[in-house]
């Protein structure tokens, strides 16, 4: 059964046709009767979002016949306009990860990891957050209730000092600092020091720029100390009669790790490959040898026996090596799932 009834409307711009029926099958599990589009390069996609705006989400993949990488990206979002993008990708570089949810899109998926779940979360906070950006830009009355019951982590914050004005539950339970604790610091306070001097950095080039809008993504530092991977958002709202700055942040450090540690675990698998592909040449290449004795050489002339013995020993050494290979495997494999 679907976990949500709401009738989407999905454009799905991706050129490969088993990934395409696996999206499509992951959405119709999750959703009631989805509306589903496909495009198969960009300029298609571009044709669509022109002639239609009301998508709900548009699923993109990296690597399209006419397009692909940042630039794709920057040009789907740029026709987008308000409807929430999600890439898809096989990429599993961190940097690239954080690159990516810096141009603007909502969220970054593995193509091999994802889950019908997974898509169903992604695509439901994601409208969610969209919802509520362009709900605040747009109602000081609805955002003094969206920023308490926002799920993630929101702050209000002076223009010209940056102190703290109000914080949202979710900011003091995720940060840990109390509401008294927040108001009496400076969006500095939640920086690690070696950072400071980037977000200054930050701050004097958009107000050079005259633009105080912010997507990307920064480290933040908890009361506890630990320090987590944040994708930012920050725009200005009239607040009390004044334009102050509100700020969405995202945890992505759990997202980002993984990508990591995928890519780790894979370079691992690459590594054992490479080595026993080595060892498991040389048994190979004397079983050849003995057989090619064997075929060719008639009774008497060899010691048929003592070439099967040498022969199975190194039958053995190669089955030895394949379980070696297989255990590593499975052990990278567990620790992947930990």
């Amino acid at each position: 059964m679907a976990r949500s009834a709401e009738k989407l409307k999905i454009l799905v711009v991706e050129d490969s046709e088993g990934d395409f029926i696996l999206l499509e099958e992951s959405l119709r599990e999750e959703f009631l009767e989805p509306e589903i589009e496909r495009a198969v390069t960009f300029s298609a996609a571009a044709k669509l979002l022109k002639s239609r705006s009301d998508y709900d989400t548009i699923l993109l993949d990296l690597t399209l016949p006419d397009a692909r990488g940042t630039e794709l990206v920057t040009d789907i979002l740029e026709l987008a306009g308000q409807i929430p993008v999600i890439v898809l990708t096989g990429y599993l570089d961190k940097n690239f990860g954080i690159q990516t949810l810096s141009l603007g899109v909502s969220d970054y998926l593995l193509k091999d990891e994802i889950e019908p779940i997974q898509l169903y979360k992604s695509i439901s906070y994601s409208r969610e957050r969209k919802r509520i950006v362009n709900q605040l830009a747009h109602s000081e009355e609805k955002y003094r209730n969206l920023f308490q019951l926002s799920p993630q982590p929101m702050w209000l914050c002076d223009l010209e000092t940056f102190r703290f004005l109000n914080v949202n539950e979710a900011a003091i339970k995720h940060y840990g600092y109390s509401l008294d604790e927040f108001l009496s610091m400076t969006i500095r306070d939640i920086y690690p020091v070696e950072d400071i001097p980037i977000l200054e950095e930050r701050i004097r080039t958009t107000s050079a720029s005259g633009s105080l809008y912010f997507r990307g993504t920064v480290r933040h530092k908890k009361k506890n100390g630990e320090i987590i991977d944040v994708d930012l958002q920050s725009n200005i709202i009239n607040f009390d009669n004044t334009k102050n700055q509100l700020v969405l942040a995202n945890d992505i450090t759990e997202k980002l790790n993984y990508i990591s540690s995928i890519q780790s675990q894979n370079e691992k698998l690459k590594e054992i490959a490479w080595i026993q592909s080595h060892v498991v040449r040389a048994p190979i290449a004397r079983m050849i040898g003995l057989i090619d004795l064997i075929k060719n050489f008639g009774d008497g002339e060899v010691n048929k026996r003592e070439l099967i013995e040498h022969l199975l020993n190194s039958a053995y050494e190669l089955d030895g090596i394949v379980r070696d290979i297989t255990n590593k495997t499975e052990l990278i494999e567990l620790g992947n799932k930990e």
